[in-house]
């Protein structure tokens, strides 16, 4: 008897993100055993996998272990936290990056007046452990809108095999000017690539300046539809404990993103449109996890 998982969800996911004709398809499983430990190989023969309740054909079942996490991190280092709250702003960073396993590159960015790199992608644990430190307050205003611009941009024009993740930390102070189209291209960005996003919005008293409302908007909206965390906070004290939660949550992505097999299946009519895909395994095993795209955010 096989253990059927995920059909339905995955079902949904063909026929939003996969409406095209196309000779194969590809998808990431998760797979433990009895005992529910990840296992270290699959084999065609373990799983089958089926599409609107015909059988595909293995052909290919490679590990992706070698997948790295690439987190970029982005922070309004600007009036909207102010220099006094500065301490916090370091001693969220801080427990974010100590909460990341071996091996996940990290990329820094401050905001204000404009996205500045502080920190370039590096799986160096001695250096991004360094770069709270190099946090220096500004007088301007965080950019939200060009800061997830820019780190989408990076994550485009990466084309290696990885897992990208973004952590935003905004104000409400920020972003009083910005432009639509900027807007837009964030949105066809995440959809084009997926990325998992989390993302939070400081907004203190007298301090509130755009109210908040685009990096609120695009926040919720960029969380939501990759499966990410928003979050709004009032007291700048949450700040450190909200980064190391984040921080918590990309190293629990990374451990189950980093146990999957990419299962290539061809298809039996490929004119047509990717229908509903789902799979089942052989005893002895089961899926835990079954996607087009890999990330578990």
């Amino acid at each position: 008897m096989r253990t059927k998982v995920i059909g339905v969800v995955l079902a949904v996911l063909a026929a939003s993100s996969i409406a095209h004709a196309q000779a194969q398809v590809d998808v990431f499983a998760s797979v433990v055993d009895a005992a529910g430990a990840s296992v270290a190989t699959v084999q065609p023969d373990d799983l089958r996998l089926l599409e609107d309740g015909a059988a595909l054909k293995v052909v290919k079942i490679e590990a992706v272990s070698g997948w790295p996490t690439k987190l970029q991190v982005l922070l309004d280092n600007g009036i909207g936290l102010g220099s006094e709250n500065l301490i916090h702003l370091r001693n969220g960073l801080r427990n974010l990056l100590a909460a990341l396993p071996a091996g996940v590159e990290v990329t820094v960015v401050t905001t204000a007046p404009q996205p500045r790199m502080l920190l370039r992608a590096t799986t160096d644990r001695t250096a991004f452990m360094k770069s709270p430190e190099l946090l220096a307050p500004d007088s301007g205003t965080g950019r939200f809108v060009d800061g997830l611009k820019e780190a989408l941009q990076r994550v485009e024009k990466d084309k290696s095999n990885h897992f990208p993740m973004i952590v935003s930390l905004a104000t409400a102070a920020g972003d009083g000017n910005f432009l639509d189209r900027d807007v837009k291209q964030i949105q066809q960005r995440i959809v084009a690539r997926p990325v998992t996003v989390h993302a939070a919005v400081i907004s203190l008293p007298g301090r509130t300046g755009s109210q908040g409302v685009i990096q609120g908007e695009l926040g919720i909206w960029a969380t939501k539809v990759t499966g990410g965390r928003f979050e709004t906070i009032a007291a700048v004290s949450r700040v450190a404990t909200l980064l190391e939660e984040y921080g918590v949550a990309v190293a629990d992505s990374h451990k189950k993103q980093s146990t999957q097999f990419r299962i290539t299946a061809e298809r039996a009519n490929a004119a047509a449109a990717v229908g509903g895909i789902s799979a089942s395994t052989r005893p002895g095993l089961q899926l835990t996890g079954l996607s087009f795209d890999g990330r578990h955010p």
